[in-house]
């Protein structure tokens, strides 16, 4: 893997901020001219270090007010490949994990309403085909949204 240094990080940190900010202000922020911010964010990208690009939508301004975790609880762990595809289905659905702990996997969704979110949970999700149990944590509010902190990306020593 390429090394990612000081000026590296410097942008990832100012980008992950600010994802539309002008590849000349990063420039600038950093002391460098817009051509090498072009040429780092590109090669990051390539790297995989940065991966997706895109919006943050508001689910609650197109009328998504309840965020949902869902502890799913399966006949067999080794079901997860065919319960995943299921899910995919359900446009609702916005994040899948595979996890340890009390549940196989935990699912992000977010419902228009309670009722909404019932017609889900009881139609949709508790019919798939290996699910033996489900439960509900509906988030009253987020509190913490962020990137992870680039000061702890995995890193080789600077020269």
């Amino acid at each position: 893997m390429e090394k990612i240094d000081k000026l590296d990080r410097q942008i990832l940190s100012i980008i992950s901020k600010n994802a539309r900010i002008p590849f000349k202000d990063v420039a600038e922020e950093c002391g460098v001219s817009r051509a090498a911010i072009h040429q780092r964010v590109q090669r990051m990208i390539d790297m995989n270090v940065i991966v997706g690009s895109g919006y943050h939508i508001n689910p609650k301004i197109l009328g998504y007010n309840t965020c949902t975790y869902i502890g799913i609880k399966l006949e067999r762990g080794s079901m997860y490949k065919d319960v995943v595809p299921e899910f995919e289905k359900i446009p609702e659905v916005v994040e899948c994990h595979f996890t340890t702990g009390p549940y196989t996997m935990l699912i992000k969704l977010y419902a228009r309403d309670n009722e909404h979110l019932m017609e889900l949970l009881n139609t949709r999700i508790q019919e798939i085909p290996g699910v033996t149990d489900t439960e509900t944590l509906i988030s009253l509010r987020q509190s913490v949204k962020r990137e992870i902190p680039i000061r702890d990306i995995v890193q080789e020593d600077e020269d």
